[in-house]
């Protein structure tokens, strides 16, 4: 997993397929809500969540161990936590 945060403002994030706005939702809804959005993807495609709850931060963390689908990265930014998800080979 990369955390852009602590890298040159140059890097760029992963290029990602789809979006999942969470902002405003508390846990479990962003996890429920991209794990909807993972299975309309393949292998391979990246899936951007977009979270205000800064629980999300450990809970993507732990999803993302349990089900298999790379967590490319975490950013934080200053109201918000963008994840890029990479769906994972079935």
């Amino acid at each position: 997993m990369t955390d852009l945060v602590n890298e040159p403002k140059a890097a760029m994030p992963p290029a990602h397929k789809e979006t999942v706005d969470a902002t405003g939702l508390a846990c479990p809804l962003p996890i429920l809500r991209a794990k909807k959005a993972l299975a309309t993807l393949v292998a391979g495609e990246v899936l951007r969540v977009i979270t205000t709850d800064r629980g999300a931060v450990r809970d993507f963390q732990a999803f993302c161990k349990q089900t298999g689908n790379a967590l490319l990265a975490q950013v934080d930014e200053v109201d918000h936590v963008t994840h890029y998800l990479e769906r994972r080979l079935k």
